[in-house]
């Protein structure tokens, strides 16, 4: 729930100065109360540079929720930490003996595994996240415990 929270804080936090950006741009350029029928051709030029500058204001927008969407997939689902570490896996000249490359972030504090394909070849895949169990001293000695059963 806190994932999805710091997201919905995120995007509110960018649409508030963004709009705030937006009221700002209109103090500058108020709007005509009762303009001429010709006031397109009349005011061609200052059309021009508010139209502009809308455009940019629109991709500043588009520009920050994309953003934030990217930051937020690479975020622990548990802390909300950066995920860290990216390790490459898999391999595609020995593909059917390693698997397709993967790129690995874990969880500074061990919380889980995000898993997402190097290369998007089918279409756009969902990255896996895998959470950790509790303890991660059981994650880490499962090894050492397997092997103490097979002797």
């Amino acid at each position: 729930m806190r994932y999805w929270g710091y997201f919905t804080a995120k995007l509110a936090g960018a649409a508030a100065t963004l709009y705030g950006l937006l009221l700002l741009i209109d103090s500058i350029w108020p709007a005509e109360k009762n303009p001429p029928l010709i006031a397109p051709l009349r005011d061609g030029p200052e059309l021009l540079g508010y139209n502009l500058l809308m455009m940019g204001w629109f991709l500043m927008c588009v520009g920050a929720v994309v953003l934030i969407v990217h930051d937020q997939r690479r975020r622990c689902r548990i802390c909300l930490r950066r995920l860290r570490m990216p390790i490459e896996t898999g391999s595609w000249g020995r593909m059917l003996f390693l698997g397709r490359p993967r790129i690995e972030y874990i969880c500074p504090y061990g919380h889980g595994t995000l898993k997402e394909e190097e290369l998007q070849i089918s279409g756009r895949e969902a990255p896996v996240w895998t959470p950790n169990s509790d303890d991660l001293w059981d994650d880490l000695c499962a090894s050492s415990k397997e092997s103490d059963k097979e002797s």
